[in-house]
């Protein structure tokens, strides 16, 4: 005997919202009902094909089987937000309908790629023997391609999908073109910059950092507003460090030593990369305080920070005066004096440490948490 359980996987779970039916569902009656009245709920919703689709295969393993092999249906629904919170709910049902029926094999009905992203979690709990994919046939001709277009933009996921890029394509280009020559020449030339950051972005998944703290500003509005400032403040130091800079390497002579140039770059720029760090850092700490989970550790990188900017100040100071040919005094003495600021900030970052490291200790031991 063999058990064969069909399945169709509803992961945004258009089933609960649009009929109120909750997954699991089923058995062949059951599925029947909740496919007749998600049809009759919204008409142009592909997940009934795919639920009349797992029908289709239902019956006919039921009519082909001999006596002695079971078959059962079931959908499994997910959540609006499709995540981990719609696989968790998925994968919980489909341990539900495994206990109860002990299948040997399942086949899986799905309406689209978003669907299969689930076959990982089947195959953790069942072996599955075949994978179909229901594809609506429509009119191949301009009306269909149309209907397509259409529907793509009454859905807001897709409308932010397909709009966004096109509109910020079609703006920047309009500015360059409305812009003077040179002007407009550096706006339009802009496009593969700012799209080449932002695939970069989707490469390295930063957009799920900024993503989580967007969310954290939304959750802390008083917070928010001052952090915003502070990092407000970080795209203009990090503007003006890019500024000064360029006018250091402008005001070098053209005769001067290639090495020296760019460490008068670096060394101009320098304070205001600082104050770059110092301000993004300070806005974290905002959202975290408010949050209750500051932990102390942006503290003591603030003051890290300042030891590397401290080192780095002085050693590209004595670079500049050695390599343009100014005498510097290899001394204890004045060696002592240069780096003076620089053990400051070392001692200072020693202290800031051992006060972190005794509040959590503090902390532990008392077993409540302060958020610091």
């Amino acid at each position: 005997m063999t058990r064969t359980l069909v399945l169709t996987v509803d992961r945004d779970n258009d089933l609960g919202i649009k009929t109120a039916i909750r997954g699991p569902v089923v058995g062949r009656k059951p599925v029947l009902t909740a496919a007749l009245r998600l049809g009759i709920a919204d008409p142009e919703e592909s997940d009934t094909n795919a639920i009349l689709g797992a029908l289709h295969q239902h019956d006919n393993l039921a009519e082909s089987g001999s006596e002695s092999d079971e078959v059962e249906i079931a959908i499994l629904t997910g959540d609006e937000k499709v995540g981990v919170r719609s696989d968790r709910a998925i994968a919980a049902q489909l341990e539900e309908v495994v206990t109860e029926f002990q299948p040997d094999q399942a086949i899986l009905v799905t309406d689209g790629a978003e669907d299969e992203a689930v076959l990982p979690i089947i195959q953790s709990q069942v072996r599955i023997d075949h994978v179909e994919k229901i594809i609506v046939k429509q009119s191949k001709g301009i009306e269909g391609t149309y209907y397509y277009i259409v529907k793509a933009l009454e859905d807001p996921k897709w409308r932010a999908k397909m709009l966004v890029p096109l509109g910020a394509i079609m703006a920047i280009f309009g500015l360059g073109v409305m812009l003077p020559n040179a002007l407009g020449g550096v706006v339009i030339g802009s496009l593969p910059l700012v799209f080449g950051l932002f695939i970069l972005s989707k490469g390295l998944g930063l957009e799920a950092t900024v993503g989580r703290v967007a969310q954290e500003m939304r959750e802390n509005a008083d917070a928010a507003m001052f952090s915003s400032l502070l990092w407000t403040a970080t795209v203009f130091s990090a503007i003006f460090a890019v500024a000064t800079g360029y006018d250091s390497y402008i005001d070098a002579a053209p005769t001067s030593n290639y090495s020296v140039v760019w460490i008068g770059v670096v060394h101009a720029a320098l304070a205001w990369i600082v104050i770059a760090f110092l301000t993004s850092t300070a806005g974290f700490m905002l959202l975290r305080l408010k949050k209750g989970s500051f932990s102390g550790r942006l503290v003591v990188l603030s003051v890290f920070g300042m030891v590397v900017y401290s080192f780095l100040n002085q050693g590209l100071s004595i670079a500049e005066e050695v390599l343009t040919g100014k005498s510097y005094e290899f001394t204890v003495s004045r060696i002592w004096e240069d780096m003076l600021e620089p053990l400051m900030w070392i001692a200072v970052l020693w202290v800031t440490s051992t006060i972190v490291r005794a509040v959590q200790a503090r902390q532990a031991q008392a077993e409540r948490y302060w958020g610091i």
